[in-house]
């Protein structure tokens, strides 16, 4: 299994994002990282199966649980940098981007497994979120935001090995196992900075509810 599937449960356990039962003090996004850790990994989990059992079965299965997580990253950007948190908001912004989500899913499953149309798919969701984090990072005052543009710089190289494939080098490792290996230190600051927003938010609505 890939080590940082299971790296993104146990940073989640470990930071124990504030729970609070005073909601003026409530960091607002918990639950959503919460689902975004699960959905993290049962991604990597089902690559990792892919990667060690090449069949029809596993290939949905890795494409669809990598689309569900990119689906929702996205949507945890949009929701966190716009400061989306009344219910009804949140619905509607939610509601057509996971439409959309679903509706990719189920063409890949049950009518046909394009690979050229899911890359262009992914791509664009990648590339939506990073823009967002990015614009987000430039503008707040958050005094983690240089780990949001770690993440985001360095995401966007990564993406580059995906999408400019090149084959093995002298037969050891090629794009695609380069850009596995450049997801584990990135976990590792991404978990780190979820972790300061959940303080920082928290320190400051603890603040204003004094």
């Amino acid at each position: 299994m890939h080590f940082h599937g299971w790296l993104s449960f146990f940073i989640l356990l470990y930071y124990k994002l504030p729970l609070r039962p005073n909601k003026k003090t409530y960091y607002e996004y918990t639950g959503l990282w919460h689902v975004y850790g699960i959905l993290a990994m049962n991604s990597w989990f089902w690559s990792a199966v892919f990667h060690s059992r090449d069949v029809e079965l596993t290939e949905k299965l890795d494409y669809s649980s990598a689309v569900a997580l990119l689906g929702f990253s996205l949507i945890l950007a949009v929701l966190r940098a716009f400061s989306v948190r009344e219910e009804a908001a949140r619905v509607m912004v939610t509601a057509p981007l996971l439409a959309f989500v679903t509706t990719h899913i189920l063409y890949l499953n049950l009518y046909k497994l394009d690979y050229g149309l899911n890359m262009k798919v992914c791509v664009a969701m990648g590339v939506a979120q990073l823009l967002i984090w990015a614009v987000w990072a430039g503008v707040t005052h958050h005094p983690s935001r240089w780990k949001l543009w770690i993440v985001v710089v360095s995401g966007a190289l990564a993406m580059l090995l995906e999408i400019y494939d090149f084959p093995p080098y002298r037969g050891y490792v090629d794009a695609h196992a380069l850009w596995h290996a450049t997801t584990i230190p990135l976990t590792y600051l991404w978990w780190s900075f979820i972790r300061d927003d959940a303080e920082f938010r928290t320190s400051i609505l603890y603040k204003k509810s004094k």
